[in-house]
């Protein structure tokens, strides 16, 4: 720290601190003696009252004329810098070492600064004029501090707060990248320059502009957070404002211009047309259809578009691209005609069908129905991928409504044309299970050809309840041609009748009225079931398991049983042990009446006899 700089002696140099200092002592020191003075002048001069010097007498000092006091005050400010306020002074750098540097600010003594506030300024040499504030007046060595630093920023603020409320053109340093813009030096201060305000179209290197002196006009100040926003954007829109209005006056629908790809969006690209703004949609790109502008078009490309249409402000202008070229469908072929193949890619797939391009924009729809012959429903998928080649045949074909239906079934030859020499009824096949329904199982025998099993040729035996307990989508079945129906395309199969009925041997077996002795399986709520064999189950009803003793059939337990119904399409059989002992009472009983009926005629006919020989005897008793 240098020593405190001797107190210069020129009068101009006299601090108003010294000045009030000597006036003090010189009041304290003659305060006594104007004390006695004034007591001798008030016994010998009482008087002369009206010219006693009061000023004398209350301060102890004589009075000083105003017009000095004024000159003196004047000579103070004129010479003398006030310490005690905030405010940016001038200093000039009067010495210099290592760590420090002694500014002169026509303060009473030098201040001091740091050789860190000038990092910025390595030129830095004795006499320059420098801004400074004051930060201590008098520190514990009674030096006097000053800030450059300090002094600076409100400096700096103060110009910025300029710049924003005028409107004036600022130059910033770019000093780096951050988070969504960049970083300038304005006057010191670090601005936010946020990257939609770099320039009119969107910037997708930022790194070029680092390091880079450029011109800004200060946007916004938060004065609570002490940020400053920064635009470079604006000068460019004040520059191109007046050369948009009169763009915009001489556009015309139908007008071709020339423009620069500006951005590009899933739905259009954007086009800056020497200042004005228009929009390309996607559908306006390309007569053939595009996945995204980027497949036709770069950032920064220049292309002749032609005006499709613009509002009344003409601050949203429509521009097409394909429509500077003629329509694909009106320079199609003449050759062209209805049964022709013709190749193409696949380009859209949809659920009803795919859209085959035969050629740039012209496009032709294959529906779902025209890609196989067989008829089971099934996905577009299952046939074409978008990028696909193919071949398809032309079904129908309009110029002036721009449609086109094409086929790739009618490629190969139809099933059903001569289906009577390959399936004909009771032909056995081996087909493919595609899917079910409630009432049956559609099988496929070949490509196009299906035929369906109802769900009662299914089996002899079991009670299927649906298809799909029986067999597996996908799997190999055998069938039984039953039915053919050519006009209709319908294929009647069947499955159980590949083998024998064996309810036609069941039906003998288990005849009406026949009795077997068997075990019963399981007791269920409304009677009780036995287990003849795998395809057989018979049912008792509850009233028909009462036992000669009034109890009631067990579960395992063996008993004689008699056939009460039998029926081979619902194949059903119903049992009954009631029956096995009540229909001998009954038989019993009929035979015990019929003796008695018998007997009764006999007696009938005894008696007749009788009554016959004695009508004889009468006869002839009475001579006749």
């Amino acid at each position: 720290m240098p020593k405190k700089a001797e107190k210069k002696e020129t009068t101009e140099n006299i601090s108003y601190e010294t000045v009030v200092k000597d006036v003090a002592e010189k009041k304290s020191s003659k305060k006594a003696a104007n004390t006695k003075k004034e007591i001798t002048e008030k016994e010998t001069s009482v008087n002369n009252i009206s010219d006693f010097d009061w000023h004398n007498y209350e301060e102890g000092i004589d009075q000083v004329d105003e017009k000095q006091i004024k000159e003196f005050e004047k000579l103070v400010e004129e010479n003398f810098v006030e310490t005690l306020t905030n405010n940016v002074v001038d200093g000039t750098v009067v010495h210099m070492t290592d760590r420090e540097a002694i500014i002169d600010i026509n303060a009473k003594s030098e201040g001091v600064i740091s050789l860190n506030e000038f990092r910025y300024n390595p030129d830095l040499k004795i006499g320059d004029k420098v801004e400074v504030l004051i930060d201590i007046r008098e520190d514990a060595t009674g030096q006097l501090i000053l800030s450059h630093r300090k002094a600076r920023v409100i400096k700096a603020w103060d110009r910025v707060n300029e710049a924003h409320d005028s409107g004036e053109i600022v130059n910033g340093f770019v000093k780096c990248r951050t988070k969504g813009g960049m970083i300038v030096d304005v006057f010191g201060i670090e601005a936010f320059l946020p990257g939609s305000q770099i320039d009119v179209k969107p910037i997708r290197d930022y790194d070029q502009y680092v390091n880079k002196t450029m011109e800004f006009k200060v946007v916004k100040i938060n004065h609570e957070f002490k940020n400053v926003v920064v635009s470079h954007k604006a000068l460019i829109e004040a520059d191109i404002e007046s050369q948009k209005k009169e763009i915009i006056k001489q556009l015309e629908k139908g007008q071709i211009l020339e423009g620069v790809v500006k951005n590009i969006t899933s739905y259009g690209v954007f086009m800056d047309l020497g200042g004005v703004d228009g929009l390309i949609h996607i559908t306006d790109l390309s007569w053939s259809r595009i996945n995204h502008p980027n497949e036709l078009v770069e950032l920064d490309q220049t292309l002749k578009v032609v005006i499709l249409d613009f509002d009344e402000d003409k601050s949203r202008i429509q521009l097409g691209l394909k429509q500077l070229s003629k329509h694909p469908w009106e320079a199609l072929s003449e050759d062209i005609n209805v049964g022709d193949v013709v190749k193409g890619k696949v380009v859209v797939i949809a659920d009803y069908g795919a859209f085959v391009e035969i050629s740039e924009g012209v496009e032709g729809l294959i529906h779902v129905s025209e890609m196989s012959w067989s008829t089971h429903l099934r996905s577009t998928q299952d046939f074409f991928n978008v990028g696909d080649e193919i071949e398809a045949k032309i079904l129908s074909f309009d110029r002036d409504e721009r449609k086109m239906s094409l086929g790739v079934k009618q490629l190969t030859p139809d099933p059903w044309t001569d289906i009577t020499k390959k399936y004909p009824v009771k032909s056995k096949h081996k087909g493919l299970v595609r899917n079910f329904t409630n009432f049956g199982v559609f099988v496929e025998l070949e490509e196009g050809v299906d035929g369906l099993i109802y769900i009662s040729d299914l089996s002899w035996t079991k009670k299927i309840r649906h298809p799909r307990e029986f067999c597996k989508t996908g799997e190999k079945i055998d069938v039984l041609v039953l039915e053919l129906d050519v006009e209709n395309r319908k294929l009647s199969l069947g499955h159980k009748q590949l083998m024998e009925n064996p309810w036609d041997k069941y039906e003998n077996e288990f005849k009406l009225d026949s009795v077997h002795n068997w075990e019963v399986f399981e007791i269920v709520p409304k009677g009780a079931t036995v287990k003849f064999n795998d395809d057989v189950t018979a049912f008792i009803p509850s009233r028909h398991m009462i036992k000669e003793d009034g109890s009631k059939l067990q579960k395992g337990e063996k008993i004689d049983l008699k056939v009460i119904e039998f029926n081979k399409d619902t194949k059903r059989v119903v049992l009954s042990h009631t029956r096995t002992f009540k229909d001998v009472e009954e038989r019993n009983k009929r035979i015990v009446s019929k003796k008695m009926k018998e007997d009764n005629e006999s007696a009938k006919n005894t008696i007749g006899d009788a009554n016959e020989k004695l009508q004889e005897l009468k006869d002839k008793m009475d001579g006749k």
